[in-house]
This record gives C-alpha cells, structure tokens and sequence, in this order.
C-alpha cells in the first residue's frame, strides 16, 4: 500500500538502531529520509543487546513481520530455561525467574548487537532503498529558522527540514541544542564485556552444563557487582558481562580492552563457576559507564535539529531499555512529522519532545533502582521473599505502543504548545504526559 508523500525531507545522522529505526518509520510515514554514518562499512561487532515488547512491536510491524521473525531466529530462547539468580559466594540459586511466554505481536529480543543490527540495516538499504552514505564524517550541525543542515569532511553542505542527530553521546549535535559542551562523568562503575564460542566451554565438566543444554541465563549478584552469563543458539555462543566499582577519569574515549586478571581479582571469593567461566574467554572489553546530566531539552532554537536515543539520552545496561527507548524515539518522531506536516515541523518536533521527555527519563530511572537493588542485596529479605532480587519487568514499559500513543496524544500537545504560555524551542518543555500502559 502506497503512503501518501509528506514532502518533508529528513536528514538522520547515525545508523544505529535508533537512526535506522527513524529512517524506516519516517520511510513508513511518507517522508524523504536519508542517513549519513561515519563508519566506512557495516561490521559485526558487538556483543548481547536487549529489546523489550515495546521494541518488539515496532519490529513486528516492519515487511509484515518478517524482520521479527529473522531477529527471534538470531534471539536467545529462555521458554524453558528462564533466569536463574543466583548467590555470589555460594553458588546457590536463590531465584528462579521465570519467562512470560513470547506475544507474537510484541516479541522480545535479545542476541549479538551486530548480528541483530545486520537485519535491520539491511532491510532499510536493500527492501527499503533508503539512501545511507557510509564513511560520512560530520564536521558541524546548523539550522536556519526554515531549515537545518550538516557540514561533511568534505565540505558539502547537506540540508533538510529537519536534521536528527542519533550518532551517540559525542553527538556534535548536542552542543548546538545545548549552547555549551558538556563533558561525560564517570558513573562509579564500569562493565566488562565478552562473547567467545562454547569450544572451551564444553570440554570443562565444570562449565559443559551450560552449553549443552540449549540456550541459558544465570546471573550471580554480589556487594556492588553483578556478573551475567548467557548461552545462545541452542549453546553455541557465549556471553558475559560484570558490572563492577570503578573510579576512574573518563576522557572522550571509554571502551578499552580488558585484563582477565583485573576480573579475577574482583571475583575472588565468588561462586568458583565465574572464574570458570571467565577462564574461558579469548579477549574481553573494558567499557567504562559513563554519566551525563539530563538534558534540559532535545531541541534545537529553531526546532529544526532533535537528538535522539543516547544523543538524547544515554541509559545504564541495567534498564534493557536503551535500544528500545531509542527506536521508541525514531517512531515518535516520524509520526509528529507527518501530523505537523511540512509547514509544521518546529511544532513536531517540540510535539516529540512533549510526549517522550518524561516517559524517557521514568525508564532511565529503572536501570538505577535495578543496580542499586542487585548491588545492595538484603540477602535475609532475598530469603524471606525471593521474588524481591527478580529482574523487574514493568508493564507500563513493556505495552506501551509508541506509535498508537503518538497519534493519540498529538493534537493535544501542539494545541497546548500552541497556547501564548508555551515555552520557546530551544528551552526546557513543561511536564509532559506520565508513563501509561496503552
């Protein structure tokens, strides 16, 4: 079925998943899109990443559920297995938390970061022929009160109606919204991180339950550290990460490689599997948690440029949300353009914000209480009631429809951004909606 052409040219920088998921949506919404990436060419690099029912939705609508369907053949299957939690030092399962059974239409994902991004970078290029030009450095964002635009390397000038920055927390885009740089935080804490093949895995007796026993989640929560390990593809691959204390300084480069010996020492007196485990691994990334202040707005003065996903607003692993919130972005966007029309851009784009900014910062806020309540453990209240050391799933996170919502919401929020009290762009919105299930 044909979209009706919005006329509204929309220039993404950053082919993650929240710059793909926005160039499809604006591409299912009528609008001309384009995306520049500084990669030279597509890898697959990366290790587990997690997408929850409200991403799987936004999947599922994609080529008539088939990219969900090739993204749940890459995915990890917990059906029987589950999560199970266990005591750092002794080993012992204190709870196993079992798997709500898949919703066809809002299925979960969770499998390598570079296999799973494959799909969908190849489903925009090749099905979608949405133009993306590779090995693309942006020099500078810029916006005039009717447009905005990008300064390539090159030189060339790139102009749209609207520019979306969705290339990370380093965005250039992020000093012209904000009129200042501001620089990222140590957060206190840093993950290792590794994927490696089951070879040595399965020839350990210690390790081979793991790996021969079909797909596995087991996580190991200690006095400020956690360590999760999963098996994938009926046991073939593994993965591990450990989120641990760390305090050092963080410049503009956070992701190092790791030193075994550094993650022994932080395991030393734990479950003896972990060190197992980890014995295991051929190489390993140190990626330090970095923090930045929230943002008091996403847009530009003009309402011509919108950051978006860790641009906008970066996440702790612990949420499993940070992808998911990014494509939830990349749907509100595309759908407030086609509603505003070309004449109302500014007004969606500060429609967007209206709608995403507090639901964004209620989901950041999960993956804080989520660490603190792992890394905290009152193990007698963990003995009293089990449950309590569970990896929460909240509903309102989950069946939220960020599409059906933005539809529903839109035409209140610009006639309240309408009102002479509405604030300008460029400036901090006023409270916007509270996360609700829909």
């Amino acid at each position: 079925m044909s979209v009706p052409k919005t006329g509204i040219k929309v220039v993404i920088v950053g082919a993650g998943f929240g710059g793909l998921t926005a160039a499809i949506e604006c591409h299912r919404h009528g609008h001309d899109v384009e995306i520049y990436e500084n990669f030279p060419e597509l890898k697959v690099l990366g290790d587990i990443i997690s997408f929850g029912a409200n991403g799987g939705r936004i999947f599922n609508r994609w080529s008539d559920g088939a990219i969900a369907r090739k993204l749940r053949s890459l995915s990890i299957d917990l059906t029987e297995y589950g999560f199970r939690i266990h005591k750092y030092d002794t080993g012992e399962v204190v709870y196993h938390q079992k798997n709500a059974p898949q919703n066809p239409e809002a299925p979960v994902f969770n499998g390598h970061r570079g296999e799973l991004h494959e799909v969908v970078f190849n489903y925009a290029r090749d099905e979608l022929k949405i133009p993306i030009h590779l090995n693309q450095q942006v020099n500078e964002y810029f916006e005039e009160p009717d447009r905005a635009g990008i300064v390539l390397t090159s030189g060339e000038k790139v102009y749209g109606d609207i520019v979306i920055g969705a290339d990370g927390v380093r965005s250039k885009a992020r000093e012209l919204v904000l009129g200042y740089v501001d620089k990222p935080k140590s957060s206190g804490y840093a993950v290792w991180r590794a994927w490696f093949s089951n070879k040595d895995m399965i020839k350990d007796p210690r390790t081979k339950e793991f790996v021969e026993n079909g797909d596995t989640f087991n996580g190991w929560i200690g006095p400020d550290v956690h360590f999760l390990f999963s098996t994938i593809k009926g046991g073939k691959d593994c993965c591990w990460v450990l989120t641990h204390r760390d305090e050092h300084d963080i410049d503009e480069s956070w992701s190092f490689p790791g030193n075994l010996e550094e993650v022994y020492e932080v395991l030393e007196g734990w479950d003896p599997i972990c060190r197992a485990i980890v014995e295991k691994t051929p190489s390993l990334v140190d990626w330090k948690l970095v923090y930045r202040d929230p943002l008091p707005t996403w847009v530009s003065k003009h309402a011509r440029i919108l950051l978006l996903g860790d641009a906008a607003h970066p996440f702790l692993p612990t949420s499993a949300q940070g992808a998911t919130q990014a494509m939830e972005d990349g749907v509100t966007i595309a759908v407030c353009l086609k509603r505003g029309g070309k004449d109302g851009v500014p007004f969606a784009v500060k429609a967007h914000q209206e709608i995403r900014y507090d639901r964004v910062r209620a989901v950041q806020k999960t993956g804080e209480s989520t660490r603190d309540r792992w890394h905290k453990t009152d193990w007698k209240k963990v003995a009293e009631d089990p449950e309590s050391i569970a990896f929460r799933r909240e509903d309102w996170i989950h069946e939220h429809d960020a599409e059906n919502y933005a539809e529903e919401v839109f035409d209140g929020i610009v006639k309240k951004l309408a009102e002479p009290q509405s604030v300008e762009a460029g400036e901090p919105l006023p409270a916007g909606p509270t996360p609700v299930a829909v």
